[in-house]
C-alpha cells in the first residue's frame, strides 16, 4: 500500500489542512509554529508504531474545545482521511479470495477520529461480484443458484440460505464461508485481509537523542513501571539491533561476549554514519560495558553500566556520546532507531520532524542524501523543515508549503488555521525564505559554474578566450577544452571567497587572472592557501614574459592596436599606433592601461574606452583574425595558456 493523499481536520492548529498529495518523498516547509509538527502527529496517530491515541483535550483545536459536543453530536471528530493505492500484492490477496472483479478500482481511504480509537476503511468492494465468485468456487448448480437469485451481498445471501429448510452440501459450504466473514460482509473481510499490510508510521523528532550512559538497574525498573524515556528507548532499540537486551545484560556471565555483540553493531552503524557524515571522518563509536563504582554519580554507582563513547583518531581521545555535538548525537540516534525499524517493522512510513536541525548546513545536505539513498528505496518519507539545506532542490515537486493562515475582514482577524499547499506563489515571503535560499544556492552552483570551472576576472576575458580558442581550433590547434565552464569572478579579491564557497562541492577549479604590481602578494597568498592547488592558478604574466599583464597582453601590440582602431572606428588624428600607446604611459607594461589613458585624451565624440567593447566586437567579427605574424604570436600565447589550463583536467 502506498499513501497518496491526506486531509486533516480539527487537530491542534489545523481546522482544515486542504487535501494534499504525498509522494515517495514529501518535504513540508514552513515557519516555526506553522503547524508542521501537527501534520506529522495527525499522520502518526492513524497507525502509530508505538502507543499514540488522539485525545480530545490535547488535540482538538483549543478555541473550539468548549463547543465540541455541539459541533459533534455523535462524540466523534474526524482527524484524518488518507487515500492509498493498493499494491499488486494487496490486490492478489483479494483476487485469490473473492475473484478478479472483487475490487472496482485500486484506491482505498482510511480515516481516524477523536473519540474513536479504531480506523474507518472505505474499500471499493463489489459485493455482488464477490458473491458470484464464491458461487462459482463452490460449484453451485442452476437449481442451487436460484436460491440466491435476489441476493446482492453476503448478508442477503446468508438470510436466503438460513431460511431454507435443508441445504445441499454446496450450499452449506457456501453458508459456512459467508458466516466466517467478519461482520458477514465482504467489505469487512477485505479490511481483515489488508489491515495487516497497512504500513505503520514511525515518528522521530530532532529532540529524540540516545542516552550516552545507561544504568541497567534503573532502566529495568523504568521498564517495569512503564516510564522509559525516549532517550532510553532509543538505547533499547540499539541493544535489540545488536542482538541483545536488558535481560541479557542483567544475567550475563561473560561480559566479553556482550561487548563483542555491541561492538559489532556499533561498527556497522559507524560505517553507515561515515558514508554520509562529512563533518569529521576521524570518529569511531565505542560501546563499553562495565560495573558502577561507589564514587560515580547515581544511578551509575552500582550494577552494570553501559557507556557509549566517541573516539577521535586525530586527537586520540575518547569522550562520552553526551558530550559530542547535538547534531552528531541525533544522527547516531536516528540510525540506531532506523536500523531496528528495518529489522522489526518492514514497510513503515517514516515521519521526521525537523531532522538534523542542529546539524551544520553541509551535514544537513549529507542527511538529505541519506534519506534519498537509504530510506526512499524502501520507505515513504515525510519530513518537516525550515532549513534551505534540507530542501530537495532537484525534487521541488515534492515540496509542500505549510502556513498558519489568518485573513482579515474589516481589520478583524479570521483564523483559518494550518493549511498545506503545493502553490508557492500564494504564501508569504517568510514562508518562502527556505525555498528561496535552496533555489538560490542551487542556481549559483549550476547556472554560473560547472563541474570544471575556469575562473577569470571579467566578461571581456571570457570573450577573448572564446574568440582565440575558436581561432586555434579552426587551424587544427589546441583551444580551450569544452569541459571548462568559464565564470567571471569579479577580480582577484573575489577568487579566494569563490573557491572557498564552491571548491568543496566536487568542483574542479582553475584560475586565470591578471597580474598587477599590487597583486603579487595576493597571488602568493592564494597559491599558499589549501583552498586551491598552486598548479591550478595561472596569471596572464605566466604566458607573456612580463612582470605584470592582463589578458589583452596576450595579443601582439600591433594586433591590439588594429583591434582598437576597428572596434572604435578610429581614423585620422584619432587613429592609434604603438608609438602613441607607449608614449601615453611609459611606466607600465600593461597595454590596456596605456589604452585607458590615451582614450581619456580623445575628443568627446569618441566612445569611452572599456575592457568589454573590444572583446565584444572581436567575437562578432571573427574575420578580423587574418593570418599574420602578429596573429601567429598571439595564438601561440593563447595556445600555451590553453594547454596549461587543459592539463588541470588530467590531474
Amino acid at each position: 500500500m502506498k499513501l497518496l493523499k491526506a486531509h486533516i481536520t480539527n487537530f491542534r492548529s489545523i481546522e482544515d489542512s486542504n487535501e494534499f498529495e504525498i509522494g515517495d518523498l514529501t518535504c513540508l516547509v514552513g515557519k516555526n509554529e506553522a503547524g508542521k509538527t501537527a501534520i506529522l502527529q495527525a499522520l502518526y496517530g492513524l497507525n502509530p508504531m508505538g502507543y499514540f491515541a488522539y485525545d480530545k483535550t490535547r488535540d482538538y483545536p483549543r478555541r473550539h474545545l468548549n463547543r465540541f459536543d455541539d459541533r459533534h453530536s455523535d462524540g466523534k471528530s474526524e482527524v484524518i482521511e488518507t487515500f492509498w493505492l493498493l499494491s499488486e500484492e494487496n490486490k492478489e490477496l483479494i483476487i485469490e479470495r473473492y475473484g478478479i472483479n472483487a475490487l472496482e478500482n485500486d484506491e482505498i481511504t482510511i480515516s481516524k477520529y477523536i473519540g474513536c480509537n479504531h480506523q474507518y476503511w472505505s474499500i471499493p468492494c463489489d459485493s455482488e461480484a464477490c458473491l458470484k465468485h464464491l458461487i462459482h468456487k463452490f460449484a453451485l448448480d442452476e437449481l442451487e443458484k436460484k436460491q440466491l437469485k435476489d441476493a446482492k451481498n453476503a448478508e442477503e445471501a446468508v438470510m436466503a440460505l438460513s431460511s431454507l429448510p435443508q441445504l445441499s452440501e454446496n450450499l452449506q459450504n457456501l453458508l459456512d464461508e459467508l458466516n466466517g466473514l467478519s461482520e458477514t460482509d465482504f467489505h469487512a473481510a477485505m479490511i481483515d485481509i489488508l489491515s495487516p499490510m497497512m504500513p505503520k508510521f514511525f515518528y522521530t523528532s530532532h529532540f529524540y537523542r540516545m542516552s550516552g550512559e545507561i544504568s541497567i538497574n534503573k532502566i529495568s525498573g523504568d521498564i517495569q513501571q512503564h516510564r522509559v524515556t525516549i532517550s532510553d528507548q532509543i538505547f533499547l532499540d540499539f541493544l535489540e539491533y545488536a542482538g541483545t537486551s536488558i535481560e541479557d545484560l542483567k544475567g550475563a556471565t561473560k561480559r566479553q561476549d556482550l561487548n563483542a555483540r555491541c561492538e559489532e553493531a556499533s561498527n556497522e552503524i559507524t560505517d553507515e554514519i561515515f558514508q554520509f557524515w562529512s563533518q569529521n571522518e576521524a570518529l569511531k563509536v565505542n560501546i563499553v560495558i562495565g560495573e558502577g563504582r561507589p564514587d560515580d554519580p547515581p544511578p551509575f554507582n552500582g550494577g552494570t553500566v553501559v557507556e557509549i563513547s566517541i573516539y577521535n583518531n586525530h586527537h586520540r581521545v575518547s569522550v562520552p556520546l553526551s558530550e559530542r555535538s547535538a547534531g552528531f548525537i541525533w544522527f547516531f540516534s536516528f540510525l540506531s532507531q532506523f536500523k531496528q525499524l528495518k529489522k522489526t517493522a518492514g514497510n513503515a512510513i517514516i515521519l521526521l520532524d525537523e531532522p538534523g536541525l542542529t546539524l551544520h548546513g553541509k551535514a544537513q545536505s549529507d542527511l538529505l542524501r541519506y534519506i534519498e539513498e537509504r530510506l526512499l528505496p524502501e520507505h515513504q518519507v515525510i519530513f518537516t523543515t525550515h532549513s534551505p539545506f534540507m530542501i530537495p532542490a532537484e525534487r521541488m515537486v515534492d515540496v509542500r508549503i505549510v502556513e498558519d493562515v489568518i485573513k482579515y475582514d474589516k481589520n478583524k482577524p479570521v483564523v483559518l488555521g494550518t493549511k498545506v499547499s503545493s502553490d508557492v506563489l500564494s504564501v508569504d515571503k517568510d514562508t518562502l525564505f527556505p525555498l528561496q535560499g535552496a533555489l538560490g544556492y542551487e542556481i549559483t552552483q549550476s547556472l554560473f559554474i560547472g563541474k570544471n570551472t575556469l575562473l577569470v576576472e571579467g566578461p571581456s576575458d571570457i570573450l577573448y578566450l572564446q574568440a582565440f580558442s575558436a581561432a586555434l581550433k579552426s587551424r587544427q590547434r589546441e583551444g580551450l577544452d569544452t569541459h571548462w565552464v568559464i565564470c567571471p569572478s569579479g577580480g582577484i579579491d573575489k577568487i579566494l571567497p569563490f573557491a572557498s564557497l564552491f571548491g568543496g562541492n566536487d568542483i574542479n577549479i582553475a584560475v586565470l587572472c591578471d597580474l598587477a604590481t599590487g597583486d603579487k602578494g595576493k597571488i602568493e597568498r592564494l597559491r599558499n592557501s589549501q583552498i586551491l592547488k598552486a598548479s591550478q592558478l595561472f596569471t596572464a604574466a605566466d604566458f607573456t614574459n612580463k612582470s605584470e599583464s592582463d589578458i589583452e597582453d596576450f595579443l601582439h601590440p600591433e594586433l591590439f592596436v588594429k583591434l582598437l582602431n576597428s572596434a572604435y572606428e578610429l581614423s585620422g588624428e584619432n587613429r592609434l599606433s604603438i608609438e602613441k600607446l607607449n608614449a601615453a604611459v611609459p611606466s607600465t607594461e600593461r597595454i590596456v592601461k596605456k589604452a585607458e589613458v590615451i582614450f581619456n585624451l580623445m575628443p568627446s565624440d569618441v566612445q569611452n574606452f572599456d575592457h568589454f567593447h573590444p572583446s565584444d566586437w572581436l567575437i562578432r567579427n571573427s574575420a578580423f583574425l587574418v593570418d599574420s605574424v602578429e596573429l601567429d604570436e598571439t595564438l601561440n600565447r593563447f595556445e600555451q595558456a590553453f594547454k596549461a589550463i587543459n592539463d588541470v583536467l588530467k590531474c
